[in-house]
């Protein structure tokens, strides 16, 4: 007998369970990655959507001494001359428009809330930032650069496919959190990584085994209803 359509549009598939159960973490427990889950996530990951099939990314992975070194290297930058530093490209307009400024309020409150640190605790604020120089001690950390002679379009490319590294480390019971905080730090990461004068630093990523303490009670970040962003013709 034929499933009925409506029934089984309402079950939720184990890649939507991925989907739904990714979230950026900045805890992780001291234990190393198998170079083989590192690499089985890259081989999938390499399948992601692109136009043309141009695949524009690069992504260079550090673990041990290698991860060590530059993440020592940032933070040194980081606490001597963190205003001598700036990303090759801007993330968000200033000033950020609605709905995305009252979003991204939202966040602040919501993750420095569930650390203890008040809004208007910069100094604690600024200590949980720094947390990114060294990957929130993650054992892995990814670096992702693009050619810089490419077109928007290719970003989205790019995006897609550190999207797919996220899902396919989900998925191996891994953890990841995106940090476009490094890419003001390209200078620095030249200094450790054989990056060639067309590649521009995007974002880095950490990538571990997530603190089971900090995900039992770790708030759920909000995210916007179907309704808010989609809308439907034709049904």
């Amino acid at each position: 007998m034929a499933r009925d359509n409506t029934e089984s549009s309402k079950e939720v598939s184990e890649v939507e369970k991925v989907m739904m159960s990714r979230f950026a973490n900045r805890f992780y427990l001291h234990r190393e990655v198998d170079l083989e889950a590192i690499t089985g996530i890259l081989n999938a990951a390499r399948y992601a959507a692109t136009g043309g099939n141009v695949q524009p990314w690069r992504v260079y992975v550090l673990a041990g001494a290698a991860k060590t070194a530059l993440a020592d290297a940032i933070a040194t930058a980081h606490e001597t001359a963190s205003g001598e530093h700036k990303s090759e490209y801007n993330y968000l307009p200033a000033p950020l428009p609605e709905p995305f400024a009252s979003r991204r309020n939202e966040f602040a409150s919501v993750f420095y809330g569930s650390l203890g640190i008040a809004q208007e605790d910069m100094a604690a604020r600024a200590v949980q930032s720094a947390r990114n120089c060294r990957f929130f001690d993650a054992p892995v950390g990814l670096i992702f650069t693009i050619d810089r002679r490419l077109e928007k379009g290719s970003w989205l490319d790019l995006g897609m496919f550190i999207q797919n590294i996220m899902l396919a480390a989900k998925a191996r019971g891994l953890d990841t959190c995106t940090q476009e905080f490094l890419s003001r730090y390209h200078a620095v990461i030249r200094t450790q990584l054989p990056l060639a004068a067309e590649e521009l630093v995007v974002c880095g990523m950490s990538m571990g085994f997530g603190d089971p303490e900090w995900a039992r009670r770790r708030p759920q970040m909000p995210k916007a209803p179907l309704e808010e962003f989609a809308s439907l013709h034709g049904f």
